[in-house]
């Protein structure tokens, strides 16, 4: 049980009854708030400091408080039972269950194992079915998972070629104990395997090519209609995006006030769900666009938990989540192009305790046999990405050229995936405009970190690309394409900052730099560098996308003129 005090978030005393009678008893508009999931992320405190309702907050809140006294608040956990040992008959033969699976299947693509078995109970908490993988000395143990009508699968992503045999395990008698192998071949053209954290602060595919994540953010682009969600991927097919902020859940928010077509659980708006209970119908639907997104290049930068919710997905019971976390880990991980974070704007799912983020990160990562990389998001205060499961720092934050900065605090890869958006909505967020979000992509990438993109152009049907997809209206996304261009003619292919303040310099110390001179307009720049080295010299245009080199050589003190406007770099290589 817990105690309402002070610091006590609204939204959980909302969620008794007799607490939110007080609370409207005191705050009769409270509902009224136009972001009201920020006031339930709230305090008591916090709330009757910043939005007045009272005269004297101090008041308001002692009066509050003594109403609430006897109010107690308990965070349900519904412990599930635990499988039974057998979950057939004991008459039943091991491992006499039909099954079906291919022979062979490319480096780090998807082996699957597809079982026909007993359905009865609740085969989602029920069965328990897992394989042994081994090739040579490498053995992988992954989990498998129910996908309805008495079909049971188990996925496998080999990261070795050769020859791999399999038995499964489970207390299901009929589906354990079967065996089988396949034999791993090489990858076929565009397959460089999963995504990796590589060289402290950047990225590359398993195979060692470099990866730069050039991402943007469609949130619930997968709960529109066929139409949409295929007018999404062929914008995407023309774009230099190679990676997709997207939720798993529908979202509630402005613009985002449609029905989605599918939900993942069993159940409905009217009656309610089961969230012991998945609807396979969804699943298949996501991963069939994970698959689309993967044929792209696209990885899939996949949000577990969000706030913006009216169905009841933010606020499941503890063991709820621990259900719902190891099943999507074990319909998901196999595919290379996953990535995992664990929420957008954690701060805000006020039913979900610090102490929560640490064990659903526990869980996704022994859940997934592959290391994806993983991380969470905020939306004001910063979670700590020293924690070992975290692979990278995903922020929220529109001051891009503090990326040295992360880096060094957290010496993990800076992924700035929300600065902000290219748009013209009411909202702050929402309305920056094309060079101002190319600034914060180069301002960013210089200070050695990744930004993010995202589109908020008002559309008169409400399809808005951060949210639903679409077509792109911006300006930046060529810009950004043309960014991303610069940083793979770097002589590593990325970008490591030499100046972290006042100045925006990235590069090679004696080899390479690249100064970007932001909004700022100068006509000629003073270069002071070491005597006795040479450079060629470009001046790039990042904004009309263009590049003129400079004829002659450069070395030591020396003057380049300069176009006297905004967003201009200059790039200098030594000969």
């Amino acid at each position: 049980m817990m105690k309402i005090t002070r610091d006590t978030k609204i939204g959980n005393i909302w969620s008794s009854e007799v607490g939110k009678s007080i609370i409207l008893k005191h705050a009769p508009d409270i509902e009224k708030e136009p972001l009201f999931v920020i006031v339930q992320a709230s305090t008591l405190a916090e709330y009757a400091a910043k939005k007045l309702v009272h005269p004297n907050p101090n008041d308001w809140l002692h009066n509050v408080l003594m109403e609430l006294e006897g109010v107690e608040l308990s965070r349900k956990w519904e412990n599930n039972n635990a499988p039974p040992e057998n979950y057939e008959d004991l008459s039943i033969e091991i491992g006499s269950a039909p099954f079906n699976a291919i022979d062979s299947v490319e480096k780090w693509c998807v082996f699957e194992l597809e079982l026909q078995g007993p359905s009865h109970g609740n085969p989602y908490i029920d069965v328990v079915l897992g394989a042994q993988f081994t090739c040579d000395e490498k053995t992988v143990n992954v989990k498998g998972f129910y996908d309805g009508d008495g079909v049971y699968r188990i996925r496998f992503m080999p990261n070795i070629e050769g020859e791999w045999v399999y038995r499964t395990n489970s207390n299901s008698r009929s589906m354990s104990g079967i065996v089988g192998g396949f034999i791993c071949t090489s990858p076929g053209e565009g397959n460089h395997g999963p995504v990796r954290v590589a060289d402290t602060f950047h990225f590359a595919y398993e195979d060692g090519t470099r990866y730069l994540p050039i991402g943007t953010t469609c949130y619930v682009w997968t709960h529109q209609d066929e139409k949409l969600e295929e007018q999404s991927l062929s914008t995407l097919s023309e774009s230099a995006f190679n990676k997709m902020r997207m939720c798993v859940f529908p979202k509630s928010f402005i613009f985002n006030e449609n029905e989605p077509l599918r939900y993942p659980f069993l159940g409905s708006v009217e009656e309610g769900w089961d969230f012991n209970r998945f609807n396979p119908e969804f699943f298949k639907h996501l991963e069939r666009r994970v698959i689309d997104l993967g044929k792209l290049g696209i990885e899939v930068d996949l949000i577990l938990f969000h706030p913006y919710d009216r169905w009841g997905f933010s606020t499941m019971t503890p063991s709820e989540d621990t259900l719902y976390l190891k099943y999507i880990t074990a319909r998901l991980s196999a595919f290379r192009n996953i990535w995992w974070s664990l929420a957008n704007e954690h701060e805000l799912l006020w039913d979900k305790p610090d102490e929560d983020w640490e064990r659903f990160g526990q869980i996704v990562t022994e859940n997934d046999p592959y290391d994806h990389l993983i991380s969470i998001h905020n939306f004001v205060n910063v979670f700590d990405y020293s924690r070992p499961w975290i692979s990278h720092c995903s922020l929220q934050k529109s001051e891009t050229d503090r990326s040295a900065e992360w880096r060094k605090q957290w010496n993990k890869p800076v992924v700035i995936d929300e600065c902000a958006y290219e748009g013209n909505i009411s909202p702050f967020w929402g309305n920056i405009t094309g060079e101002d979000m190319v600034r914060r992509f180069w301002e960013a990438a210089v200070r050695g970190g990744y930004a993010g993109h995202g589109e908020t152009y008002l559309d008169p049907e409400d399809i808005l690309w951060w949210s639903k997809g679409g077509h792109l209206r911006g300006s930046s996304p060529d810009r950004i394409k043309f960014l991303k261009e610069i940083i793979e003619q770097a002589p590593t292919g990325v970008l490591n900052p030499i100046m972290t303040e006042f100045e925006f310099i990235a590069g090679i110390t004696d080899e390479f730099y690249l100064y970007y001179f932001s909004s700022r307009q100068p006509c000629y720049h003073d270069f002071m560098l070491k005597p006795g080295i040479s450079y060629k010299a470009d001046i790039i245009d990042t904004w009309n996308m263009n590049v003129e080199t400079i004829e002659g050589t450069f070395e030591g003190t020396f003057q380049i003129k300069l176009p006297g406007r905004s967003y201009i770099a200059v790039r200098l290589t030594r000969i």
